[in-house]
């Protein structure tokens, strides 16, 4: 198992929300078991992703879509502001 943990800055929740709901059919072809989304207390423009997968390529590879396909598109992710932060995570 592994977790491919993201945080970033967003300029709007509904329109952050509405562009990671687009990309549900692509998370589930990537093999993401489980997701989670939160938002620190406090702060309206930050989101935390925590998404899970069998194993770290799998984890790898979405990442790899994110950075080419998602992140790099104003029009396919146009709540996003800065770069977002990535970790995969692996059970200790």
């Amino acid at each position: 198992m592994a977790t491919l943990h993201i945080e970033h800055s967003i300029v709007d929740f509904p329109l952050w929300q509405a562009a990671f709901g687009r990309f549900a059919e692509a998370r589930g072809r990537a093999g993401v078991r489980a997701h989670q989304v939160s938002r620190p207390v406090g702060d309206a423009h930050y989101v935390v992703i925590d998404l899970e997968f069998g194993s770290v390529p799998e984890a790898e590879a979405f990442l790899a879509f994110l950075e080419r396909e998602v992140w790099s598109s104003r029009e396919n992710s146009p709540a996003l502001a800065g770069r977002p932060r990535t970790l995969i995570l692996e059970p200790a």
